[in-house]
């Protein structure tokens, strides 16, 4: 079985290096991997995909030998096994907030003893049962990850029992989401607050968390809370960065258009 590269570095605490992509470019993941990147954060959530899409960008992930974290649109079980079976190395679920839901999650995408898979081996993630069986079922628990997000107020007053879950891997705090339900809590959370809480949570369980970090003071900020699992970059803020470049060199040339 492949084996993740995400998981190797969380294990020598070291932090992952991550980007994302919402979009069908197959090239983007030869390109990650040449750069040096250990994950691509695969987004379902927001963006339409077929199957036969991801299926493709699944298998170039392990051609160039690059993790895929896959943020699926979905949290029926067997569809979410799928994405596994498919040669997602983990999934990352939105909108996590109760220990109760974590546990459902782990149910799902886990084998036993720690969760409820159903086993297939003809997939992707098994090397299509090359080897048999056995050999995938002693390591794919272990090579495979769930990344939880903090989201909502409730996520935050709930992260140690979150964070406590076996078979959780990674707690992934979403700004975006939280920020907004922030301003509308009487509590006096802030994001940082929520961070810290976060950060807590993990250190005391053993458990890896993260979030999207836009920048190098950011990076080096979270960096220093805790954080090994930071997104930084994705082809969507990269393609609207390099437009606003060259709009500028051409108005440069041109004159305003």
């Amino acid at each position: 079985m492949r084996q993740s590269k995400t998981l190797a570095r969380l294990r020598n605490n070291e932090p992952v290096r991550m980007c994302a992509l919402g979009h069908f470019i197959p090239g983007f993941i030869k390109h990650a991997a040449h750069h040096g990147f250990d994950c691509i954060w695969l987004d379902l959530e927001h963006r339409n995909w077929t199957s036969r899409d991801v299926q493709a960008i699944l298998a170039f992930s392990h051609l160039f030998d690059i993790d895929i974290m896959l943020r699926p649109p979905t949290l029926e079980k067997t569809g979410l096994y799928r994405y596994l079976e498919d040669g997602a190395t983990g999934l990352m679920i939105p909108h996590v907030s109760t220990a109760e839901k974590a546990m459902m999650l782990v149910d799902s995408v886990k084998f036993p003893p720690l969760g409820n898979r159903g086993l297939d081996s003809a997939g992707l993630d098994a090397d299509f049962l090359a080897n048999g069986p056995d050999e995938y079922l002693a390591e794919v628990n272990q090579q495979t990850f769930l990344v939880v997000q903090i989201e909502t107020p409730e996520a935050v007053e709930n992260v140690d029992a979150i964070a406590a879950v076996d078979g959780v891997d990674c707690l992934f705090v979403g700004p975006g989401d939280l920020g907004l339900r922030l301003r509308y809590d009487t509590s006096g959370l802030t994001l940082d607050d929520a961070c810290e809480q976060v950060a807590m949570a993990c250190k005391k369980h053993g458990k890896a968390w993260g979030l999207p970090a836009s920048n190098r003071e950011e990076l080096q900020r979270r960096t220093a809370q805790g954080a090994r699992m930071l997104n930084h970059c994705g082809e969507f803020g990269a393609i609207m960065q390099m437009l606003k470049e060259s709009s500028a060199t051409l108005d440069s040339v041109f004159g305003e258009g």
